[in-house]
């Protein structure tokens, strides 16, 4: 029967349903009072996991479309300032092996591959500070903008550190206040069918049977209906990335005038890494480590040692979290009219913030895309099925190739970089990377996830070296002047940027004031 669509239900809240109802309300016209609806029904007695702090530079344009000015945002979500990442001990530990992946692409990164000269030159200054000044912006601790500046522009690019649990209480009142979203506080008690095998309600613990056309599962790790009515398993990754643990901790900042870092910071550690994100009253940190090479116990501790190495704060006073999860994701999560975003679709781990990004990517597709009727949502689904795949894929291979390349020696890390334990796309751009650096073949779609020169960060602030360079070569001696004039420009932006911009924490309390 081919239905048409008219009733969206989103089920579940927390960062990924409130996210989704936001987006794809913002798409839809006369939400509420036209022929739309958008339903979120809430389980009053599940918990968000409340972890995800970290964004990308495209939540920007997501607030935007949704209405929330950033003023706003920062302000309620005790929020800051994020302008990459900051990788300490990744490729041979000890306190100089330290690397930038900035949001910034390499300057005229159009026209020219920075790699190409700098690895012909001998690669001495640190690849991010020679091809991007937003990698001297980011070592001083300044912010993306001036104080003045309109909201959402910006002199460098940048996403955000914030508050999950504030957010997804803005995202809730937002999407009912201005968007007309209906929101359910309830638990599904059962999932009723239609004789083709397309979900028709969800009857509720309050006695509601709330029917609906569309349903969205954002339930997280219980995937209750792409799971527990579709069936739809995970496809494990945990041949590949071995993390499957997570210990999480809020610490205080020392002082109310303590410096906010614009990236955030990735330690290795012998079996993980620690997350240490600075909002603008305390920082949120997290142990990520894989359970096969080191126990909890072992994990936790580590995690205070680095509390007590950072900061003031007595380990032993502070509240932690332990987080299991399974690496892997689904390879259908729209399933009939059914489709899973966020947790309920997959997650791998919390490396480079990938989970917020893909929540908004998926919503987006679902708003923009939404199938008028029940025959154009066969359509829609495998297109929204192929690039999430895509979008898994690739996530996969970025985040391996982290662990992929350097010279550590501990078992985790060795049993990282085992070859069996890489993506087959992965050991075949590694090979071809041997003789020239990536470019935009190597990420040629217009929504990739990770560009190119995100392989180029981390590749070379790794340490990879090719086997051959285009040194004397005539495409390199045509280019020289050229690219040497950019690596100046970038050096001179860079030293004005620094000048020139405030502090992160600088620019947080102007914002602060604004409200005054």
């Amino acid at each position: 029967m081919n239905r048409p669509t008219r009733t969206i239900v989103i089920v579940g809240g927390g960062t990924a349903g409130w996210l989704a109802a936001n987006r794809i309300a913002a798409e839809l016209p006369e939400v509420g009072a036209g022929p739309f609806e958008v339903v979120l029904v809430e389980s009053p007695d599940v918990p968000t996991i409340g972890v995800g702090e970290g964004t990308w530079p495209s939540m920007r344009g997501t607030l935007q479309r949704i209405g929330v000015a950033e003023d706003e945002f920062i302000r309620a979500c005790d929020a800051s300032f994020k302008q990459g990442t900051c990788f300490l001990g990744w490729a041979r530990g000890g306190t100089e092996d330290t690397y930038y992946h900035p949001f910034s692409l390499p300057a005229e990164y159009t026209s020219l591959n920075p790699a190409r000269y700098w690895l012909a030159e001998g690669g001495g200054t640190p690849f991010a500070e020679q091809v991007t000044p937003q990698a001297a912006v980011i070592a001083a601790g300044k912010a993306p903008r001036q104080v003045a500046a309109p909201q959402y522009a910006f002199t460098v690019n940048y996403a955000y550190h914030l508050d999950a649990g504030r957010f997804a209480t803005l995202l809730a009142r937002n999407a009912v206040d201005r968007l007309a979203v209906r929101h359910v506080s309830a638990n599904v008690v059962e999932v009723t069918r239609h004789a083709d095998g397309d979900i028709a309600a969800l009857r509720l613990d309050t006695g509601e049977t709330l029917p609906g056309d569309l349903f969205v599962d954002c339930t997280g790790q219980r995937a209750l209906l792409i799971e527990g009515a579709y069936g739809r398993r995970l496809t494990s990754c945990r041949g590949t990335l071995f993390n499957d643990r997570a210990i999480a901790v809020q610490v205080p900042h020392g002082a109310a005038s303590a410096d906010v870092p614009s990236a955030t910071r990735a330690t290795a550690t012998s079996a993980g890494w620690i997350w240490d994100i600075a909002l603008g009253t305390r920082r949120g940190l997290g142990h990520v480590y894989s359970s096969a090479h080191e126990d909890g116990d072992s994990a936790r501790a580590r995690l205070g040692k680095y509390v007590r190495r950072t900061s003031s704060a007595d380990p032993e006073d502070l509240t932690y979290r332990t987080i299991a999860f399974e690496p892997g994701y689904r390879l259908e999560p729209w399933t009939r009219n059914c489709v899973a975003v966020g947790l309920s679709a997959g997650f791998v781990e919390p490396l480079e913030a990938s989970a917020l990004a893909l929540v908004e990517q998926a919503a987006a597709m679902i708003g923009e895309q939404l199938p008028r009727d029940r025959q154009i949502m066969e359509v829609v689904a495998r297109r929204f099925n192929a690039r999430m795949r895509h979008h898994w894929e690739r996530i996969v291979e970025f985040l391996k190739l982290h662990y992929a390349i350097g010279g550590r020696d501990e078992p985790y890390w060795s049993d990282h970089r085992a070859a069996d334990s890489c993506p087959d796309t992965l050991r075949e751009k590694l090979t071809l990377w041997r003789q020239q650096p990536p470019w935009h073949d190597d990420a040629p779609r217009v929504d990739e996830l990770f560009p190119s020169a995100s392989y180029q960060y981390v590749l070379y602030g790794m340490g990879f070296r090719p086997r051959y360079t285009d040194a004397g070569t005539a495409p390199y001696r045509r280019m020289r002047e050229r690219a040497d004039q950019v690596f100046h420009e970038v050096r001179e932006n860079g030293r004005k940027m620094v000048e020139l911009l405030p502090t992160n924490r600088q620019l947080l309390c102007a914002i602060a004031q604004r409200a005054a």
